[in-house]
């Protein structure tokens, strides 16, 4: 499973004009499903994204969490991180989770995040729709975070 994460000033995503999910400070998940990604990966990407350690402390260094912050978290699904681009100009899909175990996981991760941190700090995006995200990257800050089954 892997969650590309920007620290943001704020962000929103919409679907078909309708605003679907809105955070101000805090942090902006892209998250992929891969095939082989199960209920406790899900559970370990959501700990650590939760945990890790991207915003600015009293002297100015990445040492506070979203949680330390009380930051909000909007998850947006995005099954394009799953892709495979080793090789040629197009990207392949064969090792991204097929859509109905993809969405299921989507929404366990959801649920975790929402758990740990409060149905109020928690966003989303939609699940196989065509979203329009906008956001204020701060920094930018931007990290690539994976989790496997071996991790």
């Amino acid at each position: 499973m892997k969650g590309l994460i920007q620290r943001v000033s704020e962000a929103s995503v919409t679907v078909d004009g309708q605003s679907v999910g809105t955070i101000g400070r805090g942090v902006l998940l892209l998250l992929g499903v891969e095939r082989d990604d199960g209920a406790a990966e899900a559970k370990e990407l959501c700990r650590k994204i939760l945990s890790y350690r991207i915003f600015p402390d009293e002297q100015g260094r990445m040492n506070r969490s979203l949680q330390d912050i009380g930051g909000g978290l909007l998850v947006v699904p995005q099954f394009t991180l799953a892709a495979d681009t080793r090789s040629g100009t197009r990207p392949g899909f064969s090792l991204a989770a097929k859509p109905d175990v993809a969405n299921d996981l989507y929404c366990q991760f959801v649920l975790e995040a929402k758990e740990r941190l409060g149905v109020e700090r928690v966003s989303e995006g939609r699940f196989g729709a065509d979203m329009k995200v906008q956001l204020i990257n701060d920094g930018p800050v931007t990290f690539m975070l994976e989790v496997t089954g071996s991790s």
